[in-house]
């Protein structure tokens, strides 16, 4: 394989795609098109936190998606967003290790921790449309 396909930026691209786009449809397609808002609020409200946070969680979820998969800061807007997945983890700790227990397990958040954590170690990689360096 060439070279070019082996390097770390490429690497990085790859992670801050993935992890990005799982962002937008989280945000976009599981909460706003599946749950609806009022549903979504509803269910946090169950789970014991204020209701109220349902658009800006939304919002952060797709506005900072799309921040990653541009590579605008990126690996900061996955720092900023780790509040969001360690909620994810605190609520779904009590279901077990797997995801597809009822109610959901915990390895989906936390291995989005540990990504968003490799994303802000690696960088943007290549492609990116605002890169910074540490």
């Amino acid at each position: 394989m060439p070279l070019l396909f082996r390097s770390p930026g490429h690497a990085a691209l790859l992670l801050r795609v993935a992890l990005g786009v799982m962002w937008i449809t989280h945000g976009l397609v599981l909460k706003l098109m599946t749950f609806g808002i009022d549903g979504f609020a509803g269910w946090m409200s169950s789970q014991g936190l204020p209701s109220v946070l349902a658009w800006p969680v939304v919002l952060a979820e797709i506005a900072g998606g799309t921040a990653i998969v541009l590579g605008v800061h990126g690996r900061w807007v996955s720092l900023a967003l780790l509040p969001i997945l360690l909620g994810a983890t605190h609520i779904h700790a009590g279901n077990g290790w797997v995801f597809t227990n009822p109610n959901g397990g915990w390895e989906y958040p936390v291995f989005l921790i540990v990504a968003s954590i490799a994303h802000f170690l690696l960088g943007d990689g290549v492609l990116a449309l605002k890169r910074e360096r540490l």
